[in-house]
């Protein structure tokens, strides 16, 4: 069996829905996922369109970078998500899009406050790395630096990289984000807006730990 086929299927899944979502356009932005247990970490490849990606397109790589398995360059940005990986145990997916709103903020250099409470799903804000070059070990140490305990970090004068215990989690985090920072954008333009204190923030955090549908049993 090809090693971690099915994080590379989902990796070419969630691609593509960064372009019906309008998250990223042509082969911007880069995903991720780790598999804790074998310390590899599957990522898209440099270049490649989402569309025209396949599973096989996919790299699979270790925590210093080498190329366990693949026929492609990986993502120019490997070493922030390997770093990302190295520093927090509880991240195992990267998601980094170029969506409009939130690299409209990012080349702002503004910070993403509480204006709207769906921030919570990347904190209490989202904070704002300075600005690297893209690919880069700067980069990389700029957002290792920046994003804290947050699920969500700006990259100046570049977009957006959220992270999550799955994929999935990765990419509603990237999609929230990017209504509230078009909301903030909007409320920015008409006037001043308010925004939430950090303890309501914290309240929101913790009735999200709660949010959805709780599975009782096999068929709860």
């Amino acid at each position: 069996m090809t090693i971690m086929h099915a994080q590379r299927a989902e990796i070419v899944h969630y691609g593509k829905k960064l372009i019906t979502a309008r998250l990223t356009t042509g082969t911007g932005g880069n995903l991720s996922i780790l598999d804790p247990l074998s310390g590899l970490a599957a990522i898209s490849p440099s270049g490649i369109e989402y569309e025209d990606m396949q599973p096989e397109d996919v790299v699979v790589v270790d925590l210093d970078g080498r190329i366990v398995h693949g026929r492609c360059t990986p993502s120019s940005e490997l070493s922030a998500h390997l770093a990302l990986y190295r520093q927090r145990e509880d991240i195992r997916a990267v998601l980094h899009t170029h969506s409009v709103y939130a690299s409209t903020l990012a080349c702002l250099h503004w910070e993403l406050p509480a204006v709207h409470y769906l921030v919570g799903f990347a904190g209490v804000k989202v904070p704002l790395a300075p600005y690297a070059t893209y690919g880069s070990p700067e980069l990389a140490a700029n957002i290792c630096t920046a994003i804290g305990g947050s699920n969500a970090v700006l990259l100046a004068n570049h977009g957006l990289i959220a992270v999550g215990g799955d994929l999935k989690s990765a990419y509603v985090i990237a999609e929230e984000i990017e209504l509230v920072a078009r909301i903030y954008y909007q409320a920015r333009c008409a006037g001043d807006p308010v925004i939430l204190p950090d303890e309501e923030m914290e309240r929101v955090i913790e009735k999200f730990k709660n949010y959805g549908q709780k599975r009782s049993g096999p068929h709860g």
